[in-house]
């Protein structure tokens, strides 16, 4: 009997799993199931250029529905799997099929998280994870026209960038002290802020909205002190969720996310997962870790594919990350939690192009390099080898960055 693989979520790592697993030598079945009508396609620009109409929806597919076919993919769309049966080794899906496996892939992804207060639910109140999600949202897109975006995390960043440019006048509304706070230093946060202002967006911070009504043509959304905001259309962006409610419910061991091993095995051996609903362990950074980013489901992918074929390797990359908001390009290796010095080079009080390092004592931790792609190269260099840089040096502008590798 041939064998099967199948993998559960049409997800950045989906699209990346039929690929590699093709190249590894799996010559038998493979079979993608997801709820979306579309193959995998590209996130990020969803916020970007989805929204402002500069790619369509084909451009924006990972690979065209032709390479499945070539590459002899069963391509169940519009589908969800209801329940896994691991001693049968089957799933069950919406339409009533029974699909065995040999090998199965979680690649579940992440949902948007909820925002819990009374108005959530009206018309003209949206998310924005999913290419359904955008196309809602630039029905209501017209210049001259106002939006609320709830959440100064980068997706409402990079939203309100989009619409900016659009012609909307935009309010960010953030409930931390700081947009950006749960990610980055407060430098990089109040250069955002005055970039953005600089642009037109209006940013108020510790403001937690708490109402979304309807008035007259208009919604209104409240916070916590009474202040209300008007707009035509309201965006919410609190984060999100990973999706583990499957692996739960068929025992598998989770935590913040599916906990997987270095070859990206759940408890199960003949299970695995890949992207933003894993939690695996880092060993660069000594802890468990779950990762939204493109990078980390591409290279999880590749991993579980190579496990499957029996080419082992175990997984070990560097986190990196990307955020585009107007003319700004920011570039991030590493992960800046836990440092205890910021050093910058660059001019982030007036310009528009810098390297912001943390360190933890001697040791570099991670850039975050906005316009400034040599520095964010060298560090992930530096970072990935295991190297570091010299504190001193890198404080020393009249120094190039390759003089402070120790």
């Amino acid at each position: 009997m041939p064998r099967s693989c199948v993998i559960i979520g049409a997800s950045h790592a989906a699209g990346q799993l039929v690929v590699s697993l093709r190249q590894n030598g799996w010559d038998g079945d493979i079979t993608l199931i997801g709820d979306e009508a579309h193959p995998p396609y590209h996130h990020p620009p969803l916020s970007k250029d989805y929204l402002s109409d500069e790619k369509t929806r084909e451009e924006l597919l990972i690979r065209p529905v032709e390479a499945y076919e070539a590459a002899n993919v069963v391509l169940k769309l519009m589908t969800r799997v209801t329940n896994i049966d691991r001693d049968a080794k089957a799933v069950l899906t919406s339409q009533g099929d029974v699909i065995a496996y040999d090998k199965l892939i979680l690649a579940t992804g992440a949902r948007v998280r909820k925002l819990p207060i009374e108005g959530a639910e009206l018309a003209g109140v949206y998310y924005l994870r999913d290419m359904n999600d955008v196309t809602q949202i630039k029905s209501s897109v017209l210049s001259g026209k106002r939006a609320v975006i709830i959440g100064g995390g980068y997706i409402g960043l990079e939203t309100a960038a989009s619409l900016t440019k659009m012609g909307v006048s935009v309010t960010v509304l953030e409930a931390m002290p700081r947009i950006l706070q749960r990610v980055t230093a407060p430098e990089l946060s109040t250069f955002y802020k005055r970039v953005h202002t600089e642009e037109g967006v209006h940013i108020a911070e510790n403001v937690m909205a708490s109402k979304i009504s309807q008035a007259d043509e208009n919604l209104v959304v409240t916070d916590k002190d009474g202040q209300d905001y008007k707009a035509d259309f309201v965006i919410i962006g609190i984060g999100v969720i990973p999706n583990t409610e499957l692996a739960d419910a068929a025992g598998l061991e989770c935590g913040n996310g599916i906990i997987v091993n270095e070859f990206c095995q759940t408890t199960d051996e003949d299970v695995y997962a890949a992207g933003d609903v894993t939690w695996h362990y880092n060993i660069r950074y000594d802890r468990h870790l779950r990762l939204e980013s493109v990078p980390n489901a591409t290279e999880q992918a590749k991993i579980v594919a190579s496990h499957i074929c029996g080419k082992a390797k175990a997984y070990d990359s560097l986190p990196w990350f990307w955020s585009d908001q107007f003319d700004l390009k920011l570039q991030i290796a590493g992960l800046s939690e836990g440092y205890d010095e910021l050093i910058i080079r660059g001019d982030s009080e007036t310009g528009r192009s810098f390297a912001a390092f943390y360190f933890k004592g001697d040791r570099i931790l991670a850039v975050d390099a906005v316009n400034a792609p040599r520095e964010f190269a060298m560090t992930r260099m530096v970072l990935t080898q295991g190297k570091t840089l010299d504190k001193q040096k890198v404080a020393d502008e009249n120094l190039a960055l390759k003089e402070a590798i120790v």
